[in-house]
C-alpha cells in the first residue's frame, strides 16, 4: 500500500520542470544557428496540426532571464532544458558556434544564481537537417558526430553543470522518426528505424565517453527513457507474447544494450524478416554499455496490447500519432487496445500506477543506479477565467496521483531523488503544434505573456514543503 499522504519526501530531492529547445526557444536563425529536421519537418504542409512550428515557438532564446526568474519565484529547485545541436554545432560538423555556446552559458549563470540546479540533455529530437541529409541516425556517422558535439558542450558547460542527459526519449527520435513518420524526419522504413536506434545507442555510448574525458570528476551522467509499460490484454499465451514483443521493441532494444550489452535474443529473432542487425559492429556494444551515474525515466500512459487475432480491425491504439506505417517493426501482428480510465487532452489513459511500476522495475534491472522521473505531465484545455488567472484542477489531480506513486516506489526502497514536470510552460508540441498545452504555466501566444496555472502554484506548495498539498490546496 502507499505510504500515508502526509509522508515527506527525502530533503535533497530535486522538484523540477523540464523543457526542449525546440519547442520553446524560438530565434532559430540567430547567432549562427542552423536548420534542424524539425525545422523542415514543421515546414513541409501537413506534418503539423495547423502548420505550426518552432520558429519563434515562445521565444525563450530572449526571455530566459525572465523565466528562470518565474521558475525561481515557484521554488524549484532544478531545472531540465536541452541544447540546440545545430545552435552550438551548426550544420552538425566542424568548430562550435561560440555565439550558441554563449546562450547557454548564460542560461546557466542565471540558474545557478537563482539557485536553481541546472540538468543539460545534450539531444532532444532537433538533429541538424545536413546530418540528416546525409543519413540521420540510420547511419554510424551520426552518432560519432554527436560524440564530438557532446565534447564541445561538456567543457563549455563542464565547470558548472553537474547533472548530464545523453538522450532523451531515443524511442521516439528512432521508431517515430523513421518508422511511422510522425515526428521530424518523417521517414517510413522500418529497417531504417531499428538501424537508428543501433545508432542513438552507440552515439550515447560514445558521448558518455567523450563527456568523462572533459568532465570533471563526480559529474552525473545519464540518459532518459520513454521506457513503455506494457500490459497483456489477457493471460492467453498469444496475448503474453504480443506483450513481450512490444515490450523488447519499446524497452529491451535501449536497456538491453546500455545496461547489459546485449539487444535481447527475442527482439533480433522477432525483427530478423526486417533486418539482419549486420550494421551491429564488433566492439559497439562495449562502446553502448558505459557506466552511469543515473537513469531518467519518462512516463505518461500504460499502453495495452495484444494478437491480432484476440482483437477486431481497427486504428492503432498506441497513442503515438495516427499514420499509415508503424513505429513496431515485425509486429504488424500486434494489436493496441484504448486502456480504460480517465484520459487527458491527448487521448492517453490516466493512470499512475503505471510510473510506480516503471520505476520499480527499473529499481530491480538497474540496482546502484540512481533514478529520475525526467518527464511526467499532462496536456488540459487551459483557459484563462474573466479576470485572467488559468485554473487546472484536473492537471493537479494528476500530479498529485502520479507524484504519490513516486513516494510509494521510494518508501518501498526505489532510489528516486528528483522529478521534473513537463512542462514547465505551454509551447511546441511537436506534431500536435500548439493545440496541446502541457504547462504549468500559461503561455498567451499572440503576446507571449506567462500566467502561472493553479498547478504550478500547488507544485511549488509541494516543492516548498516536500509534502504533497490536497488537491483544492490553491
Amino acid at each position: 500500500m502507499p505510504e500515508p499522504m502526509s509522508e515527506s519526501f527525502p530533503p535533497a530531492f530535486l522538484w523540477g520542470s523540464a523543457t526542449s529547445a525546440y519547442q520553446i526557444e524560438g530565434a532559430v536563425r540567430e547567432g549562427g544557428r542552423t536548420p534542424s529536421i524539425w525545422d523542415t519537418f514543421s515546414h513541409q504542409p501537413g506534418r503539423t496540426a495547423g502548420g505550426d512550428h518552432g520558429d519563434t515557438a515562445v521565444d525563450h532564446y530572449h526571455r530566459y532571464r525572465d523565466d528562470v526568474a518565474l521558475m525561481a519565484r515557484l521554488g524549484l529547485n532544478a531545472y531540465r532544458f536541452s541544447v540546440s545541436w545545430p545552435r552550438v554545432r551548426p550544420t552538425g560538423r566542424g568548430p562550435a558556434a561560440q555565439a550558441g555556446l554563449d546562450f547557454y552559458r548564460r542560461l546557466v549563470d542565471e540558474l545557478l544564481s537563482h539557485g536553481i540546479k541546472p540538468a543539460v540533455t545534450l539531444y532532444h529530437w532537433d538533429l541538424p537537417q545536413e546530418l540528416e541529409d546525409a543519413g540521420g541516425w540510420p547511419e554510424r556517422d551520426t552518432a560519432l558526430r554527436f560524440a564530438e558535439y557532446a565534447q564541445l558542450v561538456g567543457e563549455a558547460l563542464g565547470d558548472r553543470v553537474e547533472q548530464w542527459i545523453t538522450l532523451n526519449e531515443p524511442w521516439c527520435s528512432a521508431f517515430l522518426g523513421y518508422g511511422s513518420g510522425v515526428h521530424a524526419p518523417g521517414r517510413t522504413e522500418p529497417s531504417a528505424a531499428l538501424r537508428a536506434a543501433h545508432h542513438l545507442n552507440l552515439g550515447h555510448g560514445l558521448a558518455t565517453q567523450a563527456l568523462r574525458s572533459v568532465l570533471p570528476a563526480h559529474r552525473s551522467i545519464a540518459v532518459s527513457l520513454n521506457s513503455q509499460v506494457i500490459r497483456p490484454l489477457s493471460q492467453n499465451p498469444a496475448d503474453l507474447d504480443a506483450a513481450r514483443r512490444i515490450d523488447d521493441l519499446a524497452n529491451g532494444v535501449f536497456h538491453g544494450p546500455l545496461l547489459k550489452g546485449a539487444y535481447p535474443a527475442t527482439l533480433l529473432e522477432a525483427t530478423s524478416s526486417v533486418t539482419d542487425w549486420s550494421f551491429v559492429r564488433e566492439g559497439d556494444l562495449t562502446d553502448i554499455r558505459q557506466p552511469l551515474d543515473a537513469l531518467g525515466l519518462n512516463y505518461y500512459t500504460p499502453a495495452l496490447v495484444s494478437s491480432a487475432e484476440n482483437a477486431p480491425r481497427g486504428p492503432r491504439a498506441d497513442g503515438h500519432g495516427a499514420s499509415a506505417h508503424s513505429p513496431w517493426p515485425g509486429s504488424d501482428d500486434v494489436a493496441f487496445h484504448q486502456t480504460p480510465g480517465d484520459r487527458t487532452e491527448m487521448g492517453w489513459t490516466i493512470d499512475p500506477t503505471g510510473l510506480y511500476e516503471l520505476i520499480m522495475r527499473y529499481s530491480r534491472e538497474a540496482p546502484g543506479l540512481a533514478l529520475y522521473v525526467t518527464e511526467n505531465g499532462a496536456a488540459y484545455d487551459d483557459k484563462p477565467d474573466p479576470d485572467g488567472r488559468v485554473h487546472d484542477p484536473e492537471r493537479i489531480a494528476y500530479l498529485r496521483a502520479h507524484l504519490a506513486e513516486v513516494r510509494h516506489a521510494i518508501a518501498d526502497g526505489a532510489d528516486v531523488r528528483g522529478y521534473y514536470l513537463w512542462s514547465l510552460m505551454d509551447n511546441f508540441e511537436w506534431a500536435y503544434g500548439y493545440g496541446k498545452r502541457f504547462g504549468a504555466v500559461y503561455v498567451d501566444y499572440s503576446s507571449l505573456e506567462r500566467t502561472p496555472k493553479s498547478s504550478a502554484h500547488w507544485y511549488a506548495r509541494a516543492a516548498r514543503t516536500g509534502q504533497l498539498p490536497p488537491v483544492d490546496a490553491v
